[in-house]
């Protein structure tokens, strides 16, 4: 094959609208992900697992907690050239305005990736879960000569509503793509040739693979890139770019047969970290040949005493004393008291533990320990970092109204209840 370079860019999402309030203070790639990751782990980990170890992060504003979580977790030695670098959205001389759309913030980036003289760009998203070695996809985009290959994975024609449709020849170049159909509306011309799908899955049709869906990875020849993005305006890479670049020239397709999930909403950000927990879950972390890197913190085991623990994950650094827990995931740094129940909670735990006087301040000014409190019952819920939850509460629980909606100390989405980042919700709430 030659040797050839490739750089990732990892597109971190706008203001991260879909994951409020989880973006409430963070940036979209730097939200706590299974108990101790965060979602920009996902992507990154795949690229050093593929060897590529030049990688950019595209995000509308640099927040502190990504800009730790990258510098800490992240260091390639001085012989590798790797490295991960955040690109947050800029004022220049030139423009002064967020980035309008993901192609927009690559465009506005060409001048830094340009310094790399690579051969192939790679687009990845910031919110999925999956496992890829990106080298085989790349393999099938340059023995296809196309400009652009888009990976896609099979689906049945219900989940094709929420997703961009690719058609595709029986060989895998695509000819035609519909950004997510309507429910009603008669695709049959997008079907999957059964030749590709047994050429590139060794299956038959079936309504559950019927269709091919965009997952949002790209790899793009370099130069066809940039030449792209500086004649074409349009902002979105999804919705305007790729159906440009399919009517003019040859666009292939890498079918992919694993797990993928777009985490890019709090019910599948929800729904996605509580699998996790289960027995047989969706997406195996446990896979020693391509690990899922994270910063390394050096706390220590999690200490349970007198509980009650089944499908739940508990991250290190976590003191649970007398709980019932169920289906739920314990971030690091937990600290839950004698007494709480946990089923269907997301705690993303911590960024530090209060010495005995703060918690002393705390009793003073009657305001409860970072933690869960005790006899406090909470069912179906994200409780994000440093909240305060005090005794005897019960959330998600009693069969009242909730609306769906904002509010001081917490949200609701989809009758998900969200706890927000620091905080406090005293003794005896009832949510």
């Amino acid at each position: 094959m030659g040797r050839t370079k490739t750089i990732a860019i990892v597109l971190g999402g706008g203001k991260g609208t879909r994951l409020y309030p989880l973006t409430k203070d963070r940036s979209k790639p730097a939200v706590p992900f299974a108990g101790k990751y965060r979602l920009v782990d996902i992507p990154i980990s795949n690229c050093i697992n593929s060897e590529i170890k030049q990688i950019y992060i595209l995000t509308q504003f640099n927040s502190a907690s990504l800009h730790n979580h990258i510098a800490n977790t992240y260091i390639f030695d001085t012989f590798s050239n790797g490295f991960v670098e955040i690109l947050a959205a800029e004022q220049t001389y030139h423009n002064n305005d967020w980035y309008q759309g993901t192609a927009d913030a690559v465009r506005k980036n060409l001048k830094h990736f340009a310094d790399q003289n690579a051969d192939y760009y790679l687009i990845l998203s910031g919110d999925q879960l999956y496992r890829m070695d990106y080298r085989e996809m790349l393999k099938t985009h340059i023995e296809s000569g196309a400009v652009l290959t888009i990976a896609a994975k099979t689906i049945s024609r219900q989940e094709a509503t929420g997703l961009g449709i690719i058609g595709a020849d029986e060989k895998g170049i695509v000819k035609k793509f519909y950004e997510k159909p309507a429910p009603d509306l008669d695709i049959s011309e997008y079907q999957i040739p059964s030749k590709l799908l047994k050429e590139s899955l060794n299956q038959k049709p079936t309504e559950h693979n019927e269709y091919l869906a965009s997952m949002g990875i790209y790899i793009f020849d370099a130069r066809a890139m940039e030449e792209m993005l500086e004649s074409n305006q349009s902002t979105d890479f999804g919705k305007e770019i790729i159906p440009d670049v399919i009517k003019t020239k040859k666009v292939a397709t890498y079918v992919y047969d694993g797990f993928w999930e777009d985490i890019g909403t709090v019910k599948a950000f929800y729904d996605t970290n509580i699998d996790l927990a289960s027995v047989t879950p969706a997406f195996n972390f446990y896979n020693e040949e391509m690990p899922i890197y994270t910063h390394r913190r050096h706390l220590p085991a999690t200490k349970v005493n007198f509980c009650n623990i089944s499908c739940s994950l508990t991250s290190e650094g976590s003191i649970i004393t007398n709980a019932y827990i169920v289906n739920s995931i314990i971030g690091v740094r937990t600290l839950i008291e004698s007494g709480a129940s946990l089923d269907g909670v997301y705690c993303m735990g911590a960024s530090f533990y209060e010495t005995p006087e703060e918690k002393a301040e705390n009793a003073r000014k009657k305001i409860p320990n970072v933690g869960i409190g005790r006899a406090t019952i909470i069912r179906r819920a994200i409780i994000d970092q440093n909240a305060r939850i005090g005794d005897g509460c019960r959330i998600g629980i009693d069969d009242i109204d909730r609306i769906e909606g904002d509010y001081t100390n917490y949200s609701i989405h989809d009758g998900i209840i969200v706890i927000h980042k620091n905080a406090i919700i005293p003794h005896g709430t009832i949510l």
